[in-house]
């Protein structure tokens, strides 16, 4: 098994057996449902929150720089956000060929369909870029701000726990939903 394999195999096992059989029936009350007062969230432009907003469309989602301390809890819309903007869409558009993406510029879903739809194919791009990575490019300096003396293995298993991550923090926001009182 080849390093590329390794890396897939941690990334697809999860994904395929985990996370994603996880999103699956997701309801729009369920994916902007506010787990606690003020929580970041995915909104309608124009519906005024405690937070700034970003976003080009009709959907801007919560967002402020420096992060306020303690961060706020975050939607289900907002982590879903996180990853097609911030953990894949990003990267794809940097080393895979995608388009440009960034917080300022996507147009943030309202509904849970259309932002699964977009996952999933941030997901499927990453997927087949990774696929593509042999041992070499692995190897080399992946020129991430923020990850400068990482090489490419690297910065893969870096997305790769981030997609654990916040997955399993969307799975425990679907946990709560189902049991609120």
């Amino acid at each position: 098994m080849t390093l590329t394999d390794e890396l897939l195999e941690q990334h697809t096992w999860h994904w395929d057996h985990q996370l994603r059989p996880r999103l699956e029936g997701l309801t729009d009350a369920e994916y902007l449902w506010p787990p606690v007062t003020d929580s970041w969230t995915v909104r309608r432009r124009g519906e005024h929150g405690p937070w700034a907003t970003i976003g080009s469309g009709s959907g801007v989602v919560d967002f402020e720089v420096p992060e306020p301390v303690p961060a706020p809890v975050t939607t289900i819309a907002w982590r879903l956000a996180h990853l097609v903007v911030g953990v894949f869409g990003d990267r794809n558009a940097r080393y895979f060929g995608g388009p440009e993406i960034s917080y300022d510029s996507y147009d943030y879903p309202l509904a849970a369909a259309a932002s699964l739809a977009d996952l999933d194919a941030g997901e499927a791009r990453w997927r087949a870029g990774v696929a593509a990575l042999d041992d070499a490019a692995l190897a080399e300096n992946c020129r991430e701000p923020g990850h400068e003396d990482s090489s490419m293995a690297g910065l893969v298993l870096h997305i790769h726990r981030e997609v654990i991550h916040h997955g399993a923090e969307i799975a425990l926001l679907r946990d709560l939903y189902l049991r609120q009182e």
